[in-house]
């Protein structure tokens, strides 16, 4: 596990086989193992409290904010990226330019396995996102997206807003704790 410029609320838990750097983690996160998660130190990732990131999850934020909501959950295998595109050639951006932006993630979300979501994407709160979808659209909150490309399969219904946020309550991440040690 690399330690640079990280923040951690009370009660984290980060599988050591995990590589972190430029993130503010909130209260009782779960990392699970072989996880990267990196954001830049212009614009720290940010997790929220009480959410989990699955095995193998690689979220990248260097070329741009990702800020990812309480109580959200990643399965495992996921990919989030700020940016993407022929890096190594010039000659192909022109044709085929990097494609840069900030991601966020909404508060009770849920992310299924094998998903990618790409750059400039917003994905609303109590919303999900089906097993290996293609993301480049943004999520309403409320919502069921999935496919290859991803599209929103429905919303959901009041009866179910009701039921899922009675009694939500979101507490922001108080960072108190300090950078850990490098």
């Amino acid at each position: 596990m690399i330690f640079e410029n990280i923040k951690l609320g009370k009660n984290v838990n980060i599988d050591p086989s995990s590589v972190i750097n430029n993130v503010i983690i909130g209260d009782n996160v779960k990392i699970a193992k072989r996880v990267t998660l990196f954001g830049s130190s212009e614009e720290m990732l940010e997790i929220g409290n009480d959410s989990y990131i699955g095995m193998n999850c690689f979220l990248h934020g260097y070329a741009g904010k990702v800020k990812i909501g309480c109580h959200v959950s990643f399965a495992q295998n996921v990919i989030l990226m700020t940016d993407s595109g022929p890096n190594a050639s010039k000659q192909m951006q022109r044709i085929f330019p990097i494609i840069s932006g900030n991601v966020t993630i909404g508060d009770h979300s849920w992310i299924g396995a094998h998903s990618i979501i790409m750059p400039g994407i917003k994905i609303g709160k109590f919303s999900v996102v089906a097993a290996n979808s293609f993301v480049n659209i943004d999520v309403p909150d409320f919502s069921i997206c999935g496919g290859t490309p991803a599209k929103i399969i429905r919303r959901m219904s009041k009866e179910e807003i009701d039921l899922i946020t009675k009694d939500s309550i979101c507490k922001r991440p108080k960072m108190t704790h300090g950078l850990a040690p490098k």
